[in-house]
């Protein structure tokens, strides 16, 4: 039965319901707003950039019968009165339960559920939903739970009702029908500043019959998800049952510590307790381990890099990494050069143990290292996008797109130049060639040597020679191929293996093995690792204090003009990221990271929406402008900083 919304009373949404999902607890703090929550997530930005407005709008595309109810529950019942309709936007509640559906199909007394979602799926990904032991894999858990929630709520709105639930998702496999088909979809704001999206030309048969989105029908994996137990034998259809409760009646669920605490939302930063918010995660921490204030100032085992047993350890007590003994790590040496994972796991809680805020730098073995480098070395950084809605006709969805590149070098003498840069944000146009042609040209006029910061250039020149490999219409096609396998290596999956002479060397991994900074918790993101080097080196910041980044007789650039990276406020030296205007002027880069669950998109989320922006949004000629020069500046400061962490490292072994 649908009833009238009542505004004044607390229903347990979708929204709320994945959260639960994530930590029961969370739905106490989420309604409350004495709570800081980092995340307020933005379901704009994160659609945005994982194209999910496009897919949406594909997916009703392809039922061209369907009528809008704009999330009413009164239009969605007067639709209902039909035998036979297919409804956008419906919501439905029972009792305080409420869900808006993406599509919902009536037919006679049979209703279908339809969530479209983003995510990408394969034939291979099929047999993987569900486990060995019969449970639901964890990565595709949160989307059967979804619409799990949604089917239940329908139950009981409609017990009479015949009720199957399909999920609509990407086809991995499917190719593209048609080219332009991926910008189509417009992002517009109507008079209200409601953001809608305008189909530009409507799809044709061809595109219509060859679909890339693939419908998979997931009632049996429901089942699964309400009677899966716990450890104490409970299913989670009580668990549900006992958290909605405890919701509606706003009382907190029993919190239990566990390793996601450690991006827990509801934790405040300096300016939300200067505005009097409170941190839900202490209140957890303080109820379940009974810390205090004091406590939350010792490092715990979710500051510990890259350490898997963080649940076992929070279960047994073994909390502050000062009660750490080596026995708990299970130290194992590196069969090569430099400090092996566990070392490096050791050598934090070490240095906690003593107090010790020094610097660690394996000096011999990072001069053995760079001894090995050719002059002029070269760094380079990507800008890149996974779009599941292809550019081309023939290309797959989610084929990995390179936008934007950075390029700096080091000569032989010490001098630093920004050398080079590509961006090419044309609507509609996979650049992805044209990206390989110019970074081909920037690095083939010498042998020196390349550096990356992570896997993600070579993953991404991995891509593009795959790319590369199923065209059949450039004559250059072997000499990009040879470039791109000169410098990178083969990943996993490749069926045929290969290490290039050039191969780029990945300046993350030589953080990881020579160089250790306390001041980073045990990270080692270049967000991280470069503010922490400006901090220790004394070269650095006697070099950059003043402005000669940019200047006539100083460091060519080709985006900044006399420029200062080292400016000092409260006795701290500025992190350079926060000295550039934001890409993303609507959240800050924390808020951006807590979107993404791919490690790659919370490295380059701003930059991934912002050419989202660029794509998918109608926006002025200046707007593109400013959002271009932005990720100009973003960009050359990633290779700048991976030059001044050498730059650092070279002054340091002297």
């Amino acid at each position: 039965m649908l009833i009238n919304l009542n505004n004044n009373m607390k229903y347990l949404t979708k929204s709320k319901f994945k959260l639960a999902l994530e930590c029961p607890t969370k739905l106490y703090y989420a309604d409350n707003k004495a709570y800081a929550n980092q995340k307020n997530e933005d379901s704009f930005l994160k659609a945005l950039a994982e194209s999910g407005y496009q897919v949406e709008a594909l997916a009703r595309c392809y039922y061209p019968e369907g009528i809008y109810a704009n999330n009413s529950d009164e239009t969605t019942e007067k639709l209902l009165k039909n035998n036979n309709v297919i409804i956008f936007e419906a919501t439905i509640k029972h009792q305080q339960y409420l869900v808006r559906t993406d599509i919902l199909i009536k037919n006679n007394k049979s209703l279908k559920i339809i969530e479209v979602k983003a995510k990408s799926i394969s034939k291979k990904d099929l047999t993987s939903i569900e486990k060995k032991d019969g449970n639901i894999n964890s990565k595709w858990k949160p989307y059967i739970a979804d619409i799990a929630f949604q089917k239940w709520v329908l139950k009981k709105a409609f017990p009479d009702l015949n009720i199957t639930c399909d999920l609509l998702l990407v086809d991995k496999d499917s190719i593209c029908p048609s080219d332009g088909l991926n910008n189509n979809f417009l992002l517009k704001k109507d008079d209200k500043s409601k953001l809608k999206v305008e189909i530009l030309k409507q799809l044709t048969e061809e595109e219509l019959s060859n679909k890339i989105l693939k419908l998979v029908n997931v009632d049996n994996y429901i089942n699964k998800i309400w009677a899966e137990k716990d450890e104490n034998g409970k299913t989670f259809h009580e668990h549900f049952l006992e958290f909605s409760k405890l919701y509606f009646d706003n009382k907190k669920f029993p919190p239990k510590p566990k390793k996601e605490c450690a991006t827990c939302q509801f934790k405040t930063n300096k300016n939300d307790e200067d505005n009097g918010l409170l941190s839900g995660f202490k209140e957890c921490w303080k109820e379940a381990l009974y810390f205090n204030e004091n406590d939350f100032k010792d490092p715990t085992v979710l500051d510990l890099w890259n350490y898997r047993p963080k649940d076992k350890c929070l279960q047994k007590g073994l909390i502050k990494l000062k009660d750490f003994h080596e026995e708990d790590i299970n130290i194992k040496p590196d069969k090569d050069m430099g400090l092996s994972t566990t070392e490096r796991q050791w050598l934090q809680i070490k240095k906690i143990k003593k107090n010790d805020n020094s610097l660690w730098i394996d000096k011999e073995s990072l001069i053995d290292e760079i001894e090995s480098w050719t002059y002029p070395l070269h760094f380079i950084d990507f800008e890149t996008a996974m779009l599941p809605i292809p550019f081309k006709k023939g290309h797959h969805p989610y084929q990995g797109i390179a936008f934007q590149f950075s390029h700096h070098i080091i000569d032989k003498n010490g001098n630093v130049k920004h050398l080079g840069e590509y961006l090419n944000t044309q609507i509609g146009i996979d650049p992805s060639i044209d990206f390989i042609r110019a970074l081909k040209s920037e690095l083939e006029k010498d042998s020196g040597t390349i550096f990356r910061y992570s896997n993600h250039e070579n993953t991404y020149l991995n891509f593009i020679l795959n790319q590369l490999e199923s065209t059949d219409d450039l004559e250059d096609k072997d000499e990009l191929i040879d470039f791109i396998k000169l410098i990178t290596k083969s990943t996993n999956d490749s069926v045929q293996k290969w290490h290039g002479e050039r191969c780029m060397v990945d300046l993350l991994e030589l953080v990881k093995k020579y160089y250790y900074d306390p001041e980073t918790n045990g990270s080692n993101s270049i967000k991280k690792i470069f503010p922490s080097i400006l901090r220790r080196s004394e070269f650095l910041q006697q070099k950059y204090s003043k402005p000669i980044y940019g200047s006539a007789d100083g460091i060519p650039s080709k985006n900044f003009s006399d420029f200062q990276w080292i400016i000092v406020e409260d006795d701290q030296i500025k992190d350079p990221y926060l000295l550039l205007d934001p890409i993303n002027k609507e959240a800050s880069d924390q808020k951006i990271e807590f979107l993404f669950e791919d490690e790659y998109l919370k490295e380059g989320g701003a930059a991934t929406i912002a050419y989202a922006k660029l794509q998918f949004t109608a926006m002025s000629d200046f707007e593109r402008q400013e959002l271009q020069k932005a990720l100009l500046k973003y960009c050359e400061l990633d290779t700048l900083a991976m030059v001044m962490i050498v730059e650092a490292w070279l002054d340091m072994i002297k």
